[in-house]
């Protein structure tokens, strides 16, 4: 007899789960327990969850399969920041990074298995888009990162990011559910205003995170303020015009309330002249705004540089002068596979091209 794979729980909904439920006689409020312990305590396996019996147990398992992320890589830099290789159950490997700093402890965590950007400057780029996590996988993250800013530094965690590997509004399904289970009561309880959520800039995508009224932050990765040069280091910008861009921000802002943040890093001789300045100035003006001057971590292709400290002084205090919200991010992870996408590149993130699910 042909077997039936068994389903995935964090993809069943409460009623699919209350069905199942009921048609082996459970009481429903077994489905409230198993809920608790697959989002509130993150338990990985059946066996854990202890206020089940143990028949009932052994029929979830052979109904149900849960899929957690497996930490196969972890890197500590003698800054404090500790990278996680995290691999899915089906091969990809995938990225998370605990920052510490001295106001919070933030975790990165990818949305995606590799990424279709191609972003002239970064690792990731330079992976083949395997396919979209799903929310469970991207929860398991944050759920991995917090239990690590814990038993590391004794701090909980106060912040994440999606910055990590992939485009997060290319997997706009998976990324608004698990925000929905990281900030939900029944799940890690966080909130919203705690998380960001970083894009290349997809101006359809960002009109829709206003328009479903999200109570998080976003950011554009800017990094060049005149289309021809965003358009060198960032193919997305030849079908998401800064114009594009600037009106979807603004449309944001005025269905969320939230001012965006613009993530600018400065490459040297590229895009940290005044100049250059004066061009993100002009930008910041069409949408409020807020910047993010970062300083870039190189990915070892020689293509791009950090700019001096020099030429960044000069640039923050021309925007400042001006009026400009700036804020300085330091590289973290020097002396690790620091860069988005370098950890993956040497577990063998990506393997062999998929479609993707987006």
């Amino acid at each position: 007899m042909k077997m039936t794979p068994q389903a995935d729980i964090r993809k069943q909904s409460a009623a699919q789960l209350e069905e199942w439920f009921i048609q082996r006689n459970h009481p429903k409020f077994r489905v409230k327990q198993v809920l608790e312990w697959l989002w509130k305590k993150s338990v990985g396996d059946f066996e854990h969850m202890t206020n089940l019996s143990q028949n009932l147990r052994k029929e979830l398992a052979e109904s149900f399969v849960i899929r957690p992320v497996q930490a196969c890589d972890v890197q500590k830099s003698s800054d404090r920041t500790i990278k996680t290789a995290f691999r899915l159950h089906d091969g990809p490997v995938v990225e998370g990074v605990l920052i510490p700093t001295t106001s919070r402890m933030t975790a990165c965590i990818s949305s995606q298995a590799g990424c279709s950007l191609t972003c002239a400057f970064c690792a990731t780029g330079k992976l083949k888009l395997l396919r979209n996590l799903d929310a469970g996988e991207i929860y398991d993250q944050v759920a991995f990162i917090r239990k690590q800013s814990e038993e590391n530094y004794g701090i909980p965690l106060s912040n994440i990011v999606y910055m990590g590997m992939g485009e997060p509004l290319l997997n706009y399904k998976n990324v608004l559910e698990s925000i929905g289970r990281i900030t939900s009561p029944d799940g890690l309880g966080m909130s919203p205003q705690r998380i960001t959520v970083s894009t290349a800039g997809i101006g359809k995508m960002i009109r829709k995170l206003g328009d479903d009224k999200v109570k998080f932050n976003l950011a554009l990765s800017l990094h060049a303020a005149d289309d021809e040069k965003r358009s060198k280091i960032m193919p997305i910008n030849e079908s998401n015009s800064l114009e594009e861009l600037s009106a979807a921000l603004l449309h944001f802002y005025r269905e969320t309330g939230t001012r965006p943040t613009l993530e600018y890093i400065l490459f040297h001789d590229f895009n940290d002249s005044l100049e250059d300045a004066a061009k993100l100035e002009q930008f910041v003006r069409s949408v409020p705004s807020k910047v993010n001057i970062i300083e870039y971590n190189p990915i070892g292709d020689g293509l791009f540089q950090r700019a001096d400290e020099q030429r960044l002084q000069r640039f923050c205090s021309f925007l400042e002068q001006r009026g400009v919200i700036v804020n300085v991010r330091k590289s973290r992870g020097k002396d690790i596979d620091a860069a988005c996408g370098q950890l993956a590149n040497k577990n063998k993130g990506a393997k062999t091209e998929q479609k993707s699910d987006a």
